[in-house]
């Protein structure tokens, strides 16, 4: 199993020092071989974690490709989008360029949004759930076909693309990351179009109830799951105290049920000490994992 870790606070140190302090934690990460780095897509802090909406929160893409030029090794990418944040035409090409100027590492992570104070705040349209699900699938779809060799037109219910025209390519197709865990509409779209997913399990159990749905739905649309890399959200809080051993035991059952990436949060603390001091003392022991 591998850890990676996800940079969704930005309230350690003063606005003037983030460049440093993310370029430090890039530094770190490379070293200790983490395999991912994400960051949120929000425009404030998430008041539903218990944050203020006025904490620092820098913008997705802008970040990610700081670090692209501060990394060779680590996969990139948000952990998600929200549909409703960018078009879809547009959001494919960024992350395509993200994978082209990070030399093929980028991901591109996406979901149905839900952060609706965000959108009134700063006026962005917040659709009902229904037909953000509906955007959601036809984002998707216009990625696949815009990092493909079809750039002709594409109709769809919410969106209509005269001319899916990308050029450059990406450097290695990105893989689609569809997050949340939503038994009957998210993890369906999961499993008909989704190359990873990232999903929320308090538990072994928790998990694999989730994987037992992801699996029927796969065989509804004829796929192995296998096909699909799993991820999934976890605390750091055991690392944090020194606690490596009861981390990798608490780890365990997750990478036998699968997990290919387990992604930390960080807590109220410098994010490179973070990633130096407290991830990276267990990379290589959930590496043994599997």
């Amino acid at each position: 199993m591998k850890l990676g870790a996800h940079l969704m606070r930005f309230d350690s140190v003063e606005p003037a020092a983030l460049r440093r302090e993310l370029g430090d934690t890039a530094a770190y990460a490379e070293e200790a071989g983490l395999a991912w780095l994400s960051v949120m897509d929000h425009y404030w802090q998430m008041m539903s974690a218990g944050f203020p909406a006025e904490d620092p929160m820098l913008e997705a893409y802008t970040t990610l490709g700081y670090l692209a030029g501060r990394t060779e090794t680590v996969r990139l990418g948000t952990l998600v989008t929200g549909v409703t944040y960018r078009h879809p035409g547009l959001l494919a090409k960024i992350v395509a360029t993200l994978d082209v100027l990070s030399g093929g590492r980028a991901t591109f992570g996406v979901g149905a949004a839900w952060y609706e104070q965000e959108h009134a705040g700063l006026g962005v349209p917040f659709p009902p759930l229904r037909e953000r699900f509906e955007m959601l699938e036809e984002t998707v779809r216009i990625a696949r076909q815009m990092y493909s060799d079809d750039d002709g037109p594409f109709e769809g219910a919410h969106y209509r693309l005269a001319r899916t025209l990308n050029r450059p390519q990406p450097l290695s197709r990105p893989e689609v990351m569809i997050g949340g865990s939503g038994e009957r509409k998210t993890l369906r779209l999961v499993a008909q179009y989704a190359d990873a997913c990232n999903l929320f399990a308090a538990t072994p159990d928790d998990l694999r109830h989730k994987l037992d749905v992801l699996r029927a739905h796969c065989d509804d649309v004829g796929r192995d799951i296998t096909q699909i890399r799993i991820t999934m959200l976890a605390n750091s809080d055991k690392l944090v105290a020194g606690d490596v051993d009861g981390f990798v035991a608490d780890a365990r059952p997750f990478a036998a049920l699968g997990v290919d990436t387990m992604i930390l949060h960080p807590p109220a603390t410098s994010l490179a000490a973070w990633v130096r001091d407290a991830v990276a003392p267990a990379v290589e022991r959930v590496a043994d994992l599997g």
